[in-house]
């Protein structure tokens, strides 16, 4: 107990003096937003929480081309412990977390056109600074004619290598040194998140909005060809297509509404990642990993991929409602694919809800729970039935229970942790994850800008 509290006394020292060196540079930023204001950029501080797709401000006054630079910075400190039935997980104690650093490129080009370049600088899995990718953003386009403003009044087009707009999800999430969107430390089991080559078009009229989207289906450029294999002789590669659709609506000064539903698909692909694309981490440090492990090889702990690396279909449902200062968001998902080295497709299964209330001078202050449960058979698990002789549930099943806090000291400037339960079942005894659990609490001291 004494050397858990004097862990904790010391994350949170560290924390204030984040912080405080912090609170300089935000007010120095506030003194210059005028002279590197970028148009329809969602705002990497406080006030771009809950913001989804990037705003579209048809009347911003282009006067010359005009740069800013952001960033996400967090630290974090973590008191987890784990256990399973066979034993031989990673020995834990409490401690500091490699720290995760976001640098952000913002360039207004031209009337209209924006680009943006995102680098990690320092994660988890990749700890050299690494480019997550870029697009530019069209919210209207150099020709002349009523025609094309009559169509860019409603329509923005994103090009590039970059994050893709597939589930509402992803908006909440923490992506490397960027935590401050989420009110929590970690994101979802199957976290639903990758970047891809491709193009998006998304059309908002009032409160409705409609997107068409293709991408090459995979994390990165590839032109080799597929390898055959005896249980899929397709070497053809295919590109992903994934559209999204609902609407969003503010009712009153006190109540919002919205409501998507979102699609993806990819028939034959080279390596996709849909639900394995972070290249930064999970929060919580080798939790329900082997002994042995390291940080950057293990980098995904407590999470769980379902492996759809060839072919893959998914459906994420999500509703927000925002009434006051208490907001709910829910996800439904369900997805199916599988790898080149099986026949038949398998399924995963998520539901995840968040309850936050915030409070306070300009809701500085919040708290919050999530409960987050997935069910998914495991790659190259024959499915019920078909092999009587190998004792195996058909469905593993994972439960995650946070409770959370935290203190926006400046729009820059977030204090938040959580309390964090998480446990694996109906896994075949030969899995070193049966049985398994994790739980404690997780502080981090995070800046956005």
């Amino acid at each position: 107990m004494k050397t858990t509290i004097q862990s904790l006394f010391q994350a949170s020292a560290t924390a204030v003096l984040l912080m405080a060196g912090a609170m300089a540079n935000a007010q120095t930023r506030d003194t210059v937003a005028t002279e590197t204001e970028v148009a329809n950029l969602r705002p990497y501080d406080q006030s771009g929480i809950n913001v989804f797709e990037s705003p579209k401000d048809n009347d911003a006054v282009f006067k010359n081309l005009k740069l800013k630079f952001g960033a996400g910075f967090t630290q974090s400190f973590q008191a987890l412990e784990h256990k399973n039935t066979s034993g031989g997980l990673y020995k834990l104690s409490p401690g500091f977390n490699t720290a995760n650093a976001n640098l952000f490129m913002d360039v207004q080009l031209a009337d209209g056109i924006r680009l943006n370049l995102t680098s990690y600088l320092s994660s988890r899995h990749h700890n050299e600074t690494w480019v997550k990718g870029g697009y530019i953003q069209f919210d209207k386009l150099p020709f002349k004619g009523q025609i094309w403003q009559d169509i860019m009044e409603l329509t923005t087009i994103k090009v590039g290598h970059m994050e893709i707009n597939y589930g509402d999800q992803h908006f909440r999430r923490s992506d490397g040194g960027q935590t401050l969107y989420n009110p929590f430390v970690e994101n979802y089991i199957m976290d639903a998140f990758t970047t891809e080559i491709g193009g998006e078009i998304l059309v908002r009229k009032g409160d409705l909005f409609g997107m068409v989207a293709a991408s090459n289906g995979m994390i990165k450029g590839n032109v080799d060809s597929l390898i055959a294999t005896e249980q899929d002789p397709n070497i053809h590669k295919s590109p992903a297509f994934y559209f999204k659709g609902g609407f969003d609506k503010q009712l009153s000064d006190l109540l919002r509404v919205r409501l998507s539903a979102s699609y993806y698909t990819n028939k034959s692909s080279g390596g996709q990642t849909l639900y394995g694309g972070d290249r930064t981490g999970s929060n919580y440090f080798m939790v329900m990993e082997k002994a042995g492990g390291t940080y950057s090889a293990n980098a995904f702990s407590g999470r769980v991929n379902p492996g759809f690396s060839k072919q893959v279909n998914a459906f994420q449902l999500n509703g927000f409602v925002k009434v006051k200062g208490a907001e709910l968001f829910a996800t439904y998902e369900a997805a199916k694919g599988r790898t080149k080295t099986e026949l038949d497709q398998r399924k995963a299964t998520q539901y995840a809800l968040d309850a936050i209330y915030r409070f306070g001078k300009k809701e500085s202050f919040f708290v919050g729970a999530r409960y987050n449960i997935v069910k998914a058979r495991l790659a190259n698990t024959p499915a019920a039935g078909t092999t009587p002789a190998i004792k195996y549930t058909e469905d593993m099943k994972v439960n995650r229970t946070e409770i959370g806090a935290g203190w926006f000291l400046t729009r820059n400037v977030l204090l938040k942790g959580e309390y964090v339960k998480q446990q694996y079942k109906n896994l075949p005894a030969a899995n070193y994850l049966n049985g398994g659990e994790f739980k404690g609490y997780v502080v981090q001291a995070v800046v956005g800008f």
